[in-house]
């Protein structure tokens, strides 16, 4: 049980360095006090995050043991290529240099001065975290043994919580746009009555336009 404890405490500190690192407060004090650092914090932020992956997965994997369940071979592969499809055609909507930091260390800016539109592509008219539901996806169509187990618990905890902190930097920056977009698309999970048409995303997409595209991050 000690093991299991370790894997979770584990997890509970790489999620808590990630979001604390992504808040608006730490950026903020960076740019009062190391403002020469702004353009590669991006781009340090996903680094450092990738890093800090492997201690965590190292102990889970070191500490695997006996199978709680077992996840039939097609649900295992149908899991994994979905996910990983999926990651691939989302990208096509997505500012990859500017998501990485690649364009801010480039352009001498800020982490989110160049904050890119807002954009529902067509994963986002049904879930409001597509990565985040194909990550989920991943975890759960996996053989299960106790750390395995531990190790999806707590990083699907992360992610819903994760996804609230990070929704609140989205109505800062969105406004009303973004606050209408989760009243009618669910998180992680699509629902059935609960997506976009085409034309409401447009909609949406329009109204965000409206709001102001950046924000104080001091």
């Amino acid at each position: 049980m000690g093991e299991l404890i370790t894997i979770a405490l584990a997890w509970l500190a790489y999620g808590a360095l990630h979001s604390l690192a992504a808040s608006l407060r730490v950026k903020g004090w960076v740019a009062r006090h190391y403002p020469t650092f702004l353009p590669a914090y991006r781009l340090a932020y996903n680094l450092i995050a990738t890093v800090l992956l492997l201690p965590p997965l190292a102990l889970t994997w070191r500490l695997r043991g006996p199978l709680l369940w077992d996840v039939p071979a097609p649900v295992e592969w149908a899991g994994a290529l979905l996910a990983v499809g999926g990651f691939a055609v989302s990208l096509r909507w997505y500012d990859g240099a500017t998501f990485l930091g690649l364009r801010q260390w480039r352009d001498r800016v800020g982490p989110d001065a160049e904050a890119e539109a807002f954009t529902l592509s067509p994963l986002h008219r049904h879930v409001r975290h597509p990565w985040y539901t194909l990550g989920l996806l991943f975890l759960w169509t996996r053989d299960m043994d106790a750390a395995w187990l531990v190790t999806a618990a707590s990083l699907t905890l992360y992610l819903v919580v994760g996804s609230r902190l990070e929704e609140n930097k989205l109505i800062a920056r969105y406004g009303e746009a973004y606050r209408r977009y989760r009243g009618q698309v669910p998180a992680f999970l699509p629902w059935p009555g609960r997506s976009l048409s085409p034309r409401q995303a447009k909609a949406l997409e329009a109204l965000a336009r409206q709001s102001p595209a950046g924000m104080d991050h001091r």
